[in-house]
C-alpha cells in the first residue's frame, strides 16, 4: 500500500475503498439504507485498527507526531475490551496504583496485546508518579 499523506485526508472522501470496520465491512456499505435493510449492526459502526494507523501515517506526513502517536495507541487498544480499558484508566489515576500494579498492567499491554506503545506509556507514568509521590502506597 502506498504512503499515505495530507492529499489523502478524508480517507472516507480521498480513498473510501482502503476503509474497513472490524467486521470486514467497506466504508461505502455503511449506509442509512443498509442499517434499515438491519445490514449495519453496532460492531460495523466501530473504527478499524488500521483506519487509525492509515491516520497516523497521516499525521506523520504533516509533522504532527505527537497525534500520530496517539493514533497510533488507539490502534493498540482496538482488541482490548471497554471494560480492561477502564480499569486501567482507573488504575492510572493518582494514588490508585502502586508502582508494582502500573508495572504488571504494562506487561500485560506488552505480552497479552502487542501494545507496546501503551505499554511504554505506563512505564513512562510510573516514573514520573514515582518521582511526583503520585503513587498508592503499598500496604506492607
Amino acid at each position: 500500500m502506498e504512503a499515505l499523506t495530507r492529499e489523502h485526508y478524508p480517507l472516507g472522501l480521498k480513498k473510501p475503498d482502503l476503509l474497513r470496520t472490524p467486521t470486514g465491512k467497506q466504508y461505502r456499505e455503511l449506509t442509512l439504507d443498509a442499517a434499515i435493510r438491519g445490514e449495519v449492526q453496532a460492531e460495523d459502526l466501530r473504527i478499524s485498527s488500521e483506519t487509525l494507523q492509515m491516520h497516523a501515517q497521516i499525521c506523520d506526513s504533516l509533522g504532527k507526531t505527537q497525534q500520530a502517536k496517539n493514533f497510533r495507541r488507539a490502534a493498540e487498544l482496538i482488541g482490548i475490551s471497554d471494560t480492561r480499558i477502564l480499569e486501567i484508566y482507573h488504575a492510572l489515576r493518582p494514588r490508585r496504583s502502586t508502582k508494582e500494579e502500573l508495572l504488571v498492567i504494562a506487561e500485560e499491554l506488552e505480552k497479552q496485546y502487542g501494545a507496546r506503545e501503551n505499554a511504554a506509556l505506563i512505564r513512562e507514568a510510573a516514573k514520573v508518579y514515582e518521582k511526583r509521590n503520585l503513587l498508592r502506597q503499598s500496604e506492607e
